[in-house]
């Protein structure tokens, strides 16, 4: 059996927004708000812990970039940005890839928590 390729070392050029020479903005392909988006390093590794200095600088400079393509196209009101490591954070593609989901007024009753629903029993601390 053949192992699996990697779809975030083949990318499509179509969903590929803005890229430099370690990173690439890419439209999500399972997208869970309008203009999710993905912040992908080109060098394959698992974890932002294994990202070098420069790697590590180069995704933020591509958060930015994102932020900025997505607020003129969609203009969301807030955004979740994260990132999904190992096996118990849900982590399903070996490669280092962060979530970058605009969030809009509205599309969720309570959105207050964020990310922390991740674990809904732990998520509502202030009540």
């Amino acid at each position: 059996m053949t192992a699996k390729p990697c779809p975030f070392c083949v990318l499509d050029p179509a969903r590929i927004l803005a890229e430099d020479e370690l990173t690439v903005v890419y439209k999500d392909g399972f997208p869970v708000s309008p203009g999710h988006t993905v912040v992908i390093p080109k060098r394959h590794f698992p974890t932002l812990f294994d990202a070098t200095e420069a790697e590590q600088h180069a995704l933020l400079r591509a958060l930015s970039v994102c932020k900025t393509l997505l607020d003129a196209e969609h203009r969301p009101d807030g955004y979740n940005i994260g990132i999904n490591q190992g096996i118990a954070g849900g982590q399903s593609v070996p490669h280092l890839h962060i979530h970058v989901i605009p969030r809009y007024l509205g599309d969720k009753a309570d959105p207050k928590g964020g990310v922390r629903w991740v674990l809904p029993e732990k998520a509502k601390y202030w009540a």
